[in-house]
């Protein structure tokens, strides 16, 4: 097939008529990259702000101008760090001379991405378009890992388990223990590689051992310049900003009331075994009672669950933001649940709520009980943008406490006082308070220009965007992981920098917060004993390390075929989790492109009701998105209509909705994946004939 390129084409794959820039280095820059210049593979280990991106740049230009017939691939595991990749560093230092394509699911080309590499030197993309194209077998989408000559991995500590990086270096792992053709070369960019949650020195250094066996590489950092890299990327001051706890919290202890009469109302055994409420271990406790009341087909158990859940996500958030963003998160559920009631569960559940819910408002609208925490990032904030040239970074934990935050900002009248100007940035999806990709973009923009001053984010800002140094960064109500605090406190990049960290007294924010900085510690440990090691003895634990993960993975892949055999399609019928009304069996089940599962049984239809229209920012090549569908019996959403092939109408389902009763039992599997039947792939001409015996398809 021969390939040209279209002018939509042409706005992705570049030639620079001006001047190209120089890719000068700094010492430490020069120091890591040496062994990918003598073609060694390697992990460049820099902080966030040491220039990992533009070592990475170096190194593809001299590739590209050594090696015969080069091809270099850029991973990255977010989509819009294709663009800012290809505009800020690869085309601005490379694009005068080779061809360079940006190329993500965003990108209505992605599915030419075999024609692409072949007509490209360099492709930016996501790591997940790679994987697509890898297991495509169609010519025009079709690429091989031995197709390149350099392969760039961003945020490189993400190769591991079950991550799409993890995928494809397995691939390329049981390539090499095989001995199968001629591999690329492998440079990988990390700011923090951590321990995986290990506390001890020999366990971080099998970790990060773990992380070089998986992409196959020695990791490099600077030695000889290190006080150098400390002026470029100087470490914030940290601070914590600790409040006494809430002397009296009426509104969380009537929240309380009311969930121990829920406690009361399902039979004792059960609510003996939950936790504390109002902490994430009450919330893994009533996941899993619901799971448990589903396969019992014990609906009293199962709701009574989901509203416990719905009561503890409005402790958490009594504890980290406004009372009456609590109360209206309790409201909104209530009140879309009215119409359903289907038993004297859903009438006592409601009715508790109904019962309580002037009283709650009214306690939820008193100031004397609100959450002290939002007085003390008050006036972290102010003390901060006194100076009307700061701009700051505020982390919270969720998407919806983002939202909260932001409405909080806008009506606090200090805050407006100093012209405080908040935006959110949230990941991008097709969810509530998620954002659009061209959302995000605008949110970043604004905030490099100073239209905003204030980021309001979820981890998505930690590491990865370009976003310009900031005076301060605050983690609010966060227990994470250490790679997730390095990376947040690596966004506060200006001189004499703040590093914040809001948190009761003797709280787990503050145990965790300790703990990360002794794991940020222990990875330096870790690194530095690896890098000791000698060639010989590492040659050997890394060849150890691949051939048990070759192993694994092929017995990962037998047990994944078991798991899809264990009994027919016809044997398996899925039921509306919120009602256990049986609604389909297996044999209805079609899957297009191993992603989306549609139903194809027409009689399906009568069991659902189709409501808002679902907008996506994206297009596909093959389908278009249509109504949210939800059960017609109990209201619980199952998912979406498609369009495919701008012909037909199919329910696409999502499995998390039904619970499935098999010859061994009721099962609730998180994913697709996880079902124990094969799906069947969709054959449009047999199963739309099958579907539609009068349509003429031929057409």
């Amino acid at each position: 097939m021969r390939f040209s390129f279209s002018k939509k084409h042409r706005h992705l794959t570049t030639t620079v008529t001006s001047a190209q820039m120089d890719c000068n280095l700094r010492p430490y820059q020069e120091e890591v990259v040496q062994a990918a210049l003598r073609g060694e593979n390697s992990i460049i280990w820099l902080p966030t702000g040491g220039g990992k991106t533009r070592a990475a740049v170096y190194v593809t230009k001299k590739h590209l101008e050594t090696t015969a017939n080069a091809k270099v691939a850029v991973l990255v595991n977010k989509v819009h760090l294709v663009d800012q990749h290809f505009a800020k560093e690869f085309k601005p230092y490379l694009g005068n001379t080779y061809k360079i394509t940006a190329i993500s699911g965003d990108s209505n080309e992605k599915d030419l991405f075999g024609c692409l590499v072949k007509a490209s030197d360099l492709v930016i993309c996501t790591a997940q378009i790679l994987e697509n194209a890898l297991i495509n077998m169609e010519e025009e989408k079709h690429v091989e890992l031995t197709d390149f000559t350099l392969l760039v991995i961003d945020e490189c500590h993400h190769t591991q388990k079950e991550s799409v990086y993890n995928k494809i270096m397995g691939r390329y792992v049981e390539k090499k223990v095989r001995k199968q053709g001629n591999l690329p070369q492998i440079l990988g960019l990390t700011a923090s590689p951590g321990t995986g949650g290990n506390r001890q020195l020999d366990k971080a250094v099998e970790h990060v051992l773990q992380i070089c066996a998986n992409l196959d590489s020695v990791i490099v950092s600077t030695k000889n310049f290190t006080l150098v890299l400390q002026k470029v990327v100087p470490r914030p001051k940290k601070q914590y900003d600790i409040v006494e706890k809430r002397a009296l919290d009426p509104f969380g202890d009537h929240l309380k009331a009311m969930m121990l009469m829920i406690h009361e109302f399902m039979p004792s055994t059960v609510s003996r075994s939950l936790r504390e409420m109002g902490t994430q271990e009450y919330e893994a406790d009533v996941v899993e009672l619901e799971k448990a009341g589903v396969k019992k087909e014990n609906r009293l158990i199962a709701q009574c669950a989901l509203h416990l859940r719905q009561y503890n996500d409005a402790l958490l958030i009594n504890d980290t933001v406004r009372m009456v963003d609590a109360f209206w998160g309790l409201d909104e559920f209530y009140n879309s649940r009215k119409t359903k009631l289907l038993d004297g569960t859903d009438l006592f559940l409601q009715g508790l709520f109904d019962e309580n819910r002037v009283e709650l408002k009214q306690l939820a609208s008193n100031a004397r009980y609100e959450n002290p925490k939002l007085a003390r990032l008050q006036c972290t904030l102010q003390e901060e943008f006194n100076d009307e040239n700061s701009r700051a970074i505020l982390f919270s934990k969720t998407r919806r406490g983002t939202h909260c935050l932001f409405d909080w900002v806008n009506s606090n009248p200090e805050l407006q006082r100093v012209n405080v100007k908040a935006g959110i940035l949230t990941g991008a999806g097709t969810g509530a308070n998620h954002m659009t990709q061209n959302e995000q973009k605008e949110t970043i923009k604004h905030f490099r220009k100073g239209i905003l001053n204030l980021l309001i984010s979820t981890s998505v800002a930690e590491e990865g965007l370009d976003i310009p140094e900031c005076n301060l960064v605050v983690r609010y109500g966060l227990l994470t992981n250490e790679i997730a605090q390095q990376q947040a406190s690596g966004r506060a990049r200006a001189m004499n920098s703040v590093y914040s960290v809001v948190a009761e007294e003797g709280g787990r924010e503050i145990r965790r917060e300790l703990t990360n900085e002794y794991l940020e510690s222990l990875t330096a440990k870790a690194i530095d004993q690896v890098q000791q090691m000698s060639p010989r003895e590492f040659s050997r634990k890394i060849s150890e390390l691949q051939q048990n993960a070759v192993m694994i993975r092929i017995q990962a892949e037998r047990k994944k075929d078991e798991r899809e055999q264990r009994y027919s399609p016809g044997q398996v019928q899925f039921q509306c989790r919120g009602c256990f009304l049986p609604v389909c069996s297996g044999e209805d089940l079609r899957k297009i492109e191993n992603t989306h599962h549609v139903n194809i049984n027409l009689e399906f239809e009568r069991h659902y009701t189709a409501g808002v229209q679902v907008v996506l920012e994206k297009s596909f090549e093959d389908w278009e998105p249509g109504r949210v569908i939800s059960c017609r019996n109990c209201g619980k959403e199952w998912g979406m209509e498609i369009k495919f092939r701008r012909v037909v109408i199919v329910p696409c389902l999502k499995i998390k909705s039904f619970s499935l009763k098999t010859p061994g039992g009721k099962s609730t599997p998180k994913q697709w994946k996880d079902v124990e039947f094969q799906v069947k792939e969709f054959d449009f001409l047999k199963d739309m004939s099958s579907r539609f015996p009068d349509l003429d398809l031929d057409d």
